[in-house]
């Protein structure tokens, strides 16, 4: 890869790759710092990666990272979870919100899966390689998000 292709990949790949990690972990200065780092190891190796396989290379890289910083934030984080988010009975919840909060409560394997397939438009083959599961790994994760989600939403508590 080539310096050019490099500067290509930071302008074409960044927003997206940010959007991707962002929503998975709603926490805009670590995604940020996610999003640099897998530019820095894209860097390091821009010799043995081919810009045919940039896109993938950072996606998979991006993701990695997140998992390990998502790790490592439990191992030394305390057990106390934030309360969750309650709407009075006469409050009609966000749209929005409730499905953030859908979303929060899917394991992160699965969350990771129904984001790249659902919000960024990958097919199961890109999503394995970015994860690292075949492709039938990637349809029962999703299609098991899509079931948890869907039984979420459709809660007496959550109906809208």
């Amino acid at each position: 890869m080539t310096i050019t292709e490099f500067n290509n990949c930071v302008d074409l790949y960044a927003d997206s790759l940010f959007r991707f990690i962002l929503k998975s972990i709603k926490n805009e200065e670590k995604a940020k710092d996610i999003v640099q780092d897998t530019y820095e190891k894209l860097w390091l190796k821009v010799n043995d990666v081919p810009s045919s396989n940039a896109k993938s290379y950072m996606f998979t890289t991006a993701y990695r990272t997140m998992i390990d910083g998502i790790r490592r934030d439990k191992k030394f984080s305390d057990t106390q979870k934030a309360p969750e988010p309650f709407h009075t009975k006469h409050a009609q919840p966000d749209l929005k919100q409730t499905i953030e909060a859908g979303l929060s409560r899917l394991p992160e394997i699965q969350r990771s899966v129904l984001m790249l397939r659902d919000y960024e438009g990958y097919d199961y083959g890109q999503i394995g390689e970015i994860t690292g599961l075949n492709e039938s790994q990637v349809k029962v994760y999703i299609y098991r998000a899509r079931v948890a989600m869907k039984d979420y939403l459709v809660s007496i508590e959550n109906v809208i």
